[in-house]
């Protein structure tokens, strides 16, 4: 038994230890959502669905401070690591700041334009931002010097919190649910700072990066933020202009359908998190990058593969034990929503793998099918299955582009 622990500890690495975490990160985050939907029913779980759409809003815009700081913490030596951080923690405070106060100001008109019960949720919302960007940094350190175990833990103190308070204010208050939402997801943005990287802070730092440096900083910082808009274009633009179309009733169902299909996508992303440093490394050392590409892709499809096939098999008993009753409706739609998902899971690790190479064809590419799903739904929304189907068919053509570029790069 000794020896077969022994074995168990010392074949179990860091990875393996953020994959576990992500894991549970992920399910613990289901488990947040499945809870307000059973808790407030399609109604009001429709404004709940906001705050949670707004909340993985801001987790892609913060994203690219968290890969900027991921990535270059591989290249940077320490020295010149330490300069480079400090001014990333300033610059994300500083756009936290602007984001938030921007949220803050339209509150009122945020509310009117989603049917929201509240605009007081998206003020309590806006002060936390800056937290939110600040922590990312902090990610990005932990991600790029492969400091897995204290990443894994910022995710867990996060998803722990927000889950826990969450349920104990719902318990406690009697208060509007979506202010009880807003509040805990303030509280978790702080409860992510644990554990803090404090060593690559200094209030004396200045810019120590050259003409060259500061250029290449500058030139992924644009590319990334603009491939993480697309990333909030394709995952949530279709929760917000469903949110805006239709009653707040099928808007509930549609968000019921939207966080069950979506678990290939959430599973996809730890992966992410460990292939943009491994590619940057190997890129580094000179060494050939695809195969590594190739095996996540392998990795996503198979598990996209089983996810779609549950779905379309038992797609009334996933409905029943996660929602209830109240949201057998949308049955019909499971299987093809995971099917628009999965799709876009596996182009996206295509996009990464480029976008760690510093070849950014690949992001304008998703741009243009992010645009196009926009436009799409603002055309074709008589329908739930018709908003589902436009987005398999902008999906398709992702992928297909991608998959195009890939095997022109490598004369396939």
């Amino acid at each position: 038994m000794i020896a077969i622990t022994k074995k168990i500890k010392s074949n179990l690495t860091t990875a393996h230890i953020f994959m576990l975490s992500s894991l549970l990160v992920n399910g613990g985050n289901y488990v947040y959502n499945l809870l307000l939907g059973r808790f407030l029913g399609p109604e009001k779980f429709a404004d709940a669905a906001v705050l949670v759409t707004f909340l993985l809003v801001l987790s892609f815009v913060a994203m690219t401070f968290q890969l900027v700081t991921a990535k270059f913490s591989v290249i940077f030596d320490a020295s010149i690591f330490k300069g480079f951080a400090t001014n990333m923690y300033k610059k994300s405070v500083f756009t936290g700041i602007i984001f938030g106060g921007l949220i803050i100001f339209f509150s009122e008109a945020l509310q009117a334009f989603f049917k929201t019960s509240s605009s007081t949720m998206f003020v309590i919302f806006g002060i936390g931002i800056p937290f939110y960007f600040m922590m990312s940094v902090n990610r990005g350190i932990f991600q790029g010097t492969q400091k897995l175990v204290s990443l894994s833990v910022t995710y867990q103190t996060e998803m722990l919190s927000r889950l826990l308070i969450t349920l104990a204010l719902l318990y406690i208050l009697q208060i509007d649910t979506t202010l009880i939402i807003s509040l805990g997801i303030l509280a978790s943005f702080f409860c992510g700072l644990i554990p803090f990287d404090v060593k690559n802070i200094s209030l004396k730092s200045v810019n120590v990066l050259n003409k060259t440096q500061r250029k290449l900083v500058r030139n992924f910082f644009i590319i990334t933020a603009f491939y993480e808009l697309t990333q909030i274009i394709i995952n949530n633009s279709d929760i917000l202009l469903v949110k805006h179309y239709f009653e707040s009733y099928d808007a509930g169902l549609y968000a019921s359908l939207a966080l069950i299909g979506r678990v290939v996508y959430f599973v996809a992303w730890m992966f992410v998190m460990l292939l943009l440093p491994t590619v940057v490394k190997l890129q580094k050392e000179g060494k050939d990058t695809v195969p590594v590409l190739l095996r996540y892709v392998l990795y996503i499809g198979g598990i996209a593969t089983t996810i779609i096939f549950g779905c379309a098999i038992f797609p009334e008993q996933i409905i029943q034990i996660l929602f209830g009753e109240s949201y057998l409706e949308i049955t019909p739609l499971l299987w093809k929503y995971a099917l628009a998902t999965g799709i876009f899971a596996i182009s996206n690790i295509f996009a990464y793998y480029y976008l760690s190479l510093d070849k950014y064809v690949p992001v304008v590419l998703s741009g243009c099918c992010g645009m196009l799903q926009i436009v799409l739904i603002i055309f074709f929304h008589e329908s739930l299955a018709q908003v589902v189907h436009v987005q398999i068919f902008a999906m398709v053509l992702l992928l297909m582009v991608q998959l195009g570029f890939f095997f022109f790069q490598n004369k396939v």
